[in-house]
């Protein structure tokens, strides 16, 4: 994606410096000043590779971040709702030439077009940055004994601890998290971005998460960015049970529910084990439900073949914006939010918590603190 990133955007830069800017009502040197100012926010990025730490995790302040953040949102959906209005223009074209020639060429709506986009773009920031919402749902198990009926799983996803979703963001995270006094918290992967040194106060919060049956955790491909190695210890320091191809039994009145964890496929780009339910499933008690935290939602069908009730994942951020998330939905072969069947198995992808400071936008996708409840099929 890095080596591809700069010329996706410097193709998206070169359509609205086409379709937007040089048709504006404004001097040569006006319109060449905006191209290069677009052209320098299309390819943020970039910059911060070269000069401000990493494209997973740069060390800048959480206001310079946000302006980024809003500046890039305003390149990438004016260039979308350009494209929108070049592809009603073309189609109105035939049957009403003189209407698809005001639609392509009409300056008026080209302005109209430019302010829509810079308002979207701050709305799909606050909506990204702000302290997501509760999310209940329930979901039937198969044979779920008796004990668990009613159990309550609260589920936090791609957190992303950053210089943009900070320490103060995590802890009204985790308070708000701690308020629906849940049975059991799980993190399906993406906790934080950059290195366990960079990342200490901001996952601090972490620490106080609390339910009866604990914290179950999973890595998420940003986890394998930085420092795996030394995530994994800092996590387990906070408090929180990593799950890496393994399981826990959880115990109410003589009966049990399992809840097993795989590891990331990024790992195996670092020389570390991948994803394996086999072993994450091994030793499970013949007959136990069994619920799966696997961060991405696209080896369901598979996951389905072994028995397991459901799976729990996160990763897609729901698209983050209605419309776009049909190209996120085919990356992760048809999955990108809510509950779906697959199989004898229910998946349920979680919008996710927080997201990566590199795209922080959402519009039409809310970012959720998911609520889950139990109940026997």
């Amino acid at each position: 994606m890095g080596t591809f990133l700069p010329l996706i955007t410097g193709a998206i830069w070169l359509y609205i410096a086409w379709r937007f800017v040089w048709p504006l009502p404004a001097s040569p040197a006006t319109r060449t000043a905006l191209a290069l100012v677009l052209l320098l926010a299309a390819e943020y990025h970039q910059i911060i590779l070269r000069f401000f730490g990493t494209l997973a995790s740069p060390e800048l302040p959480q206001w310079v971040l946000i302006i980024l953040a809003w500046a890039f949102g305003v390149v990438l959906l004016l260039a979308l709702l350009l494209l929108l209005r070049d592809i009603a223009g073309l189609l109105t074209w035939l049957p009403a030439h003189a209407l698809g020639r005001a639609i392509l060429q009409g300056r008026a709506l080209g302005l109209a077009i430019g302010g829509l986009a810079l308002v979207l773009a701050a709305i799909g920031v606050w909506q990204a940055v702000k302290v997501p919402h509760i999310k209940t749902i329930a979901v039937k198990i198969p044979n779920l004994p008796a004990a668990f009926d009613g159990y309550r799983i609260v589920q936090l996803t791609d957190t992303h601890a950053s210089r943009l979703l900070s320490e103060s963001w995590q802890a009204a995270v985790v308070a708000r998290a701690n308020q629906l006094n849940p049975d059991l918290i799980v993190i399906t992967g993406d906790l934080a971005d950059g290195t366990p040194e960079e990342r200490a106060r901001d996952v601090q919060p972490f620490s106080r998460l609390r339910a009866r049956d604990g914290v179950l955790a999973i890595p998420g491909n940003h986890e394998y960015y930085a420092d795996y190695i030394g995530w994994m210890p800092a996590y387990r320091a906070l408090g929180l049970t990593m799950l890496e191809n393994s399981h826990v039994l959880i115990q109410r009145d003589g009966q049990a529910l399992a809840v097993a964890g795989v590891t990331d496929r990024q790992a195996t780009a670092f020389g570390l084990p991948g994803p394996d339910l086999p072993a994450a499933l091994a030793g499970i008690p013949a007959g136990t439900p069994t619920i799966l935290l696997d961060h991405r939602p696209g080896g369901a069908p598979k996951n389905a073949t072994h028995g397991v009730a459901l799976q729990l994942s996160g990763h897609t951020h729901g698209g983050q914006i209605l419309g776009l998330h049909l190209l996120t939905q085919m990356a992760n072969d048809g999955f990108v939010s809510g509950l779906y069947t697959v199989g004898p198995m229910t998946l349920y992808v979680s919008n996710g918590t927080g997201l990566w400071s590199g795209l922080a936008i959402r519009l039409g996708r809310p970012s959720e603190i998911t609520q889950i409840v139990l109940r026997p099929e």
